[in-house]
C-alpha cells in the first residue's frame, strides 16, 4: 500500500483503504492464503477491480476470470500507466492481463525512482530481487534475481520521516553488492551518512530486513554495533540439516549458520533464527536434526518458525506440507511454551487469520 500510495499520487491519482469494493476502481492485493477469501467478492463486484500482489503475479491466467485487470510484476509503474489507460480509453500497458489479453511489462523498477512511501509511511525499501533460487521463495519469481539497490541519497531523504530507522531488504548486508558476494564497505557508507542524522535510532538485520548467514562476519556486526540500537539479530537459517539446505537451494551450510550465530553472540547480540518446517521431501532425520538445532539455538538466543506453505511459481508449487512426527511437535511445543520459539510452526495461516477484531 506504502509504495503503491506513493506512485499514484506522483501520477495524481489517490488511493484510500476501503473494506469492501467502492463505487469506482476497487484495487486488490493478493496473497496465497488470504487471496481466495476474496475472490467471490471481486468476481461480484459491480465496479472495476484491479488485482496485484504475489498471487496475482503467479496466477493471473486464472485470475483474469474473476477480476477486470490483473498487474503482474512489480506495480509502481504498470499501476499508474493503468490508470491513465482506463481514465482516457487508451490500450493497455504492458505488465497488465485480461481475460483477452496480455502482455508482459517492458521494464524493471528503479528504487530512485519511486520513493517507498509518503502519506502512509512503510518501511524504507534499500534492496529488490534476490540472486538465490530457494525452492520454496516467490522473491527472485517476482522481482527478478538480481539485486537492485537505493542510493544512499535516497535513503538519507526517505529516514527523515522516521526516528527510529528500518530497512526493507531480502537480505540487508546485501546492499550495494551482487546479492551474492558480501561486501561490507556499501552498508558502512549507508550507515556513516545515516549516523550524521541527530536523534534516530538505526535498525539493521531485524524484521523486515533480515540477513543471511554467509554475510554475518566480525566486521558486519561490529558495524551493526556501533551504529545501531538492536540488541537481537535476525538470520535466515530455514533449517538444521544440511541435506534440507541442499535440497531447498539454499546456498549456504549449517556451518555459516553456526559462524553466524558466534559472530552475533561474540558482539553481544541475541541471534533469532528463522526456520521452516515441513518441507515436502524433509525426512523424519532431516526434522529431528532441525529441532536438535533448534534446542541448541535457544539456548542462546531465540527461533522464529513457520511451516512450509506451497506458494504458486515455485519449483514446490501444488506440494503440501509433510506432517510432522510427534517429537517435533512436542519439541516445537515444549520451546515455545518456554518463550524461546515464537512463529507459526504448526499452521502457516495462524500469522493470517488470528487477529480477533476489539
Amino acid at each position: 500500500m506504502a509504495c503503491l500510495y506513493a506512485a499514484c499520487e506522483r501520477a495524481g491519482y489517490n488511493l484510500d483503504f476501503v473494506n469492501g469494493p467502492e463505487n469506482d476502481i476497487t484495487l486488490y492485493s493478493l496473497n496465497s492464503i488470504t487471496g481466495p477469501s476474496l475472490f467471490q467478492e471481486i468476481r461480484s463486484a459491480d465496479v472495476i477491480t484491479i488485482v496485484g500482489g504475489p498471487h496475482a503475479c503467479a496466477r493471473w491466467d486464472e485470475l483474469t476470470s474473476i477480476a477486470d485487470y490483473v498487474v503482474v510484476g512489480e506495480g509502481e509503474f504498470t499501476l499508474p500507466r493503468l490508470l491513465r489507460c482506463i481514465e482516457d480509453d487508451l490500450p493497455l500497458p504492458p505488465g497488465v492481463a485480461t481475460s483477452t489479453s496480455f502482455q508482459a511489462a517492458d521494464h524493471s523498477v528503479l528504487l530512485d525512482g519511486n520513493p517507498s512511501f509518503s502519506e502512509h509511511k512503510g518501511y524504507i525499501e534499500i534492496s529488490r530481487g534476490c540472486p538465490f533460487g530457494c525452492t520454496y521463495c516467490q522473491t527472485p519469481r517476482i522481482f527478478g534475481n538480481k539485486i537492485r539497490h537505493r542510493s544512499i541519497d535516497s535513503i538519507v531523504k526517505l529516514a527523515q520521516s522516521f526516528h527510529d530507522i528500518r530497512f526493507l531488504s531480502p537480505n540487508a548486508l546485501a546492499y550495494g553488492t551482487d546479492g551474492i558476494h558480501p561486501e561490507i564497505r556499501h552498508m558502512q557508507a549507508l550507515l556513516r551518512e545515516l549516523a550524521k542524522m541527530p536523534d534516530k535510532d538505526i535498525f539493521l538485520g531485524t524484521f523486515p530486513g533480515e540477513i543471511r548467514p554467509e554475510f554475518v562476519s566480525e566486521e558486519a556486526v561490529d558495524l551493526i554495533a556501533r551504529y545501531c540500537s538492536n540488541t537481537k539479530v535476525h538470520i535466515g537459517a530455514q533449517s538444521g540439516a544440511d541435506s534440507t539446505l541442499k535440497k531447498i537451494r539454499r546456498g549456504h551450510t549449517l556451518s555459516d549458520v553456526w559462524n553466524a550465530v558466534d559472530h552475533c553472540v561474540d558482539a553481544g547480540f541475541i541471534p533469532v533464527i528463522d526456520i521452516i518446517v515441513g518441507f515436502p521431501d524433509e525426512t523424519d532425520d532431516e526434522l529431528l536434526k532441525t529441532v536438535s538445532f533448534c534446542r541448541e539455538v535457544s539456548g542462546i538466543g531465540y527461533v522464529h518458525a513457520h511451516r512450509f506453505f506451497s506458494l504458486p511459481g515455485t519449483p514446490l508449487e501444488g506440494r503440501g506440507s509433510r506432517d510432522l512426527i510427534p517429537e517435533v511437535e512436542s519439541a516445537l511445543g515444549s520451546l515455545a511454551l518456554s518463550g524461546r520459539l515464537t512463529g507459526s510452526w504448526n499452521n502457516p495461516e495462524i500469522r493470517f487469520f488470528s487477529k480477533v477484531p476489539k
